[in-house]
């Protein structure tokens, strides 16, 4: 076989493939940005003429693909920037980031979807794509242009944290994105039930002296968004599904034959609302973290495949908007550099097979959102990732290349660390 110069082998790897459910020894052959060749098994031979990185045993997988990144680009540059966080995305494995709409001007018309696609591609580092609003400046009551971003390349819909309240609205903009099949994402947060909340509802939040929404908010919602799409025929992705009564909505809507799928923020798989301890700001996120029962029902939901995608939901806050009393603080964490070590948490701490963790976040949202990526494949891009699983790692967030350093995993101690991520056969980031 003749190779060129630029071909790259990844030899003596623990190939990962959520796709095609193999685990075991393998290498993989990148040549012009695409998987040319992956051999399973031990492989008899090196390949000439090319540049060969031994593995040395560790884990090989398809590139990590977060589907919930906010920026601060265009309007909020000091928070984050499209590089800074395409710099964290590529320390942290992941190999693709979706924005979210929610900028300064917000990201409705079709020439800002091409505006965050062509400013991410000529960072040459990691793909950068854009979800698009479902209403025009987030307003909740007028739908955007969702046909003209969807031909510019918008992955899917939704006005991120903002809830639409106006129900006719939310089933107009249904109904016209089931014309071409283009996908709808709500995060279920009952508008009346969760206004000035804080925290869940419940024992803690009574303590703390903080404004508490009732978990049944998130189900009450969820129940609104499921009637329309079984009316509409949308396709429907419940975003940052939190609690257990949410993911019985969501089984019972699947057995009726809707077509909804579900996304979960790592931080809800990990934390549960003790962590706010004594009104630690770093665990004030929004939807608020749950009861460990909640948490607990999350974790069996990824094992038992209810989950679509595990997300970041990487949401910068300078310090200035973290070092406030609690419930003045803003919400969110970041989280592309400690996606990969906490949800590797589900493995070492719930025995999740690794397959069942890296399947959320890899295969099946690319199977989601129509992505050619998410699997080790000849043809496929080479958009991959070497870690070891067992790595010892410290998470210190002033070392994160994010520019707003609000980690709710600052100190802990976690499994896993990022060795090497490829992008379009580049190496973007490489820490052996």
């Amino acid at each position: 076989m003749t190779v060129a110069p630029n071909t790259l082998a990844i030899v003596n790897a623990r190939l990962l493939d959520p796709a095609t459910d193999y685990d075991g020894p393998g290498a993989v052959l990148i040549q012009d940005g695409r998987i040319v060749e992956v051999v399973h098994g031990q492989a008899t031979q090196r390949p000439e003429g090319v540049t060969v990185i031994d593995a040395q045993g560790r884990c090989l997988a398809p590139g990590l693909i977060d589907i919930r990144v906010k920026t601060g680009e265009p309007g909020n540059e000091p928070k984050e920037t499209l590089k800074s966080a395409s710099l964290s995305a590529a320390a942290g494995g992941v190999t693709t980031i979706v924005v979210q709409p929610d900028t300064d001007p917000a990201i409705d018309d079709p020439a800002l979807i091409d505006h965050i696609q062509r400013r991410g591609a000529a960072l040459d580092l990691v793909n950068v794509r854009a979800a698009g609003a479902a209403t025009q400046g987030r307003d909740g009551q007028r739908m955007a242009e969702i046909g003209l971003m969807h031909e510019a390349g918008a992955l899917y819909f939704t006005d991120g944290d903002r809830v639409i309240v106006n129900t006719r609205t939310l089933q107009r903009v249904m109904s016209y994105a089931a014309a071409f099949n283009a996908l709808i994402a709500c995060r279920p947060a009952e508008p009346w039930l969760s206004e000035g909340a804080v925290a869940t509802s419940g024992e803690l939040a009574t303590r703390l002296g903080l404004s508490g929404a009732p978990a049944i908010a998130e189900r009450i919602q969820l129940e609104r968004d499921l009637a329309l799409v079984e009316q509409t025929g949308a396709r429907f992705l419940v975003d940052q599904i939190s609690t257990e009564g949410a993911l019985q909505t969501l089984a019972r809507a699947r057995a009726r034959g809707l077509e909804v799928s579900a996304s979960v923020s790592i931080n809800h798989l990990c934390f549960n609302e003790i962590d706010i301890g004594d009104y630690r700001t770093f665990y004030r996120l929004d939807p608020p973290l749950r009861a460990e029962s909640d948490r607990q029902a999350l974790v069996e939901a990824v094992r038992d495949g209810l989950i679509d995608a595990i997300t970041s939901a990487h949401c910068p806050e300078p310090a200035e908007n973290k070092r406030r009393p609690f419930a003045e603080a803003a919400p969110g964490a970041v989280g592309l550099e400690t996606l990969l070590p906490a949800a590797l948490m589900l493995h070492h701490e719930h025995g999740l097979d690794l397959l069942d963790v890296l399947r959320p976040l890899t295969q099946g949202p690319a199977g989601l959102l129509g992505l050619d990526a998410g699997v080790l494949a000849q043809g496929a891009p080479a958009d991959l990732f070497l870690f070891d699983a067992g790595a010892p790692v410290v998470v210190d967030a002033a070392t994160l290349r994010s520019k707003s350093k609000n980690s709710p995993f600052d100190g802990r101690r976690l499994q896993g660390k990022v060795l090497l991520t490829v992008v379009g056969g580049r190496i973007v980031h490489d820490a052996r």
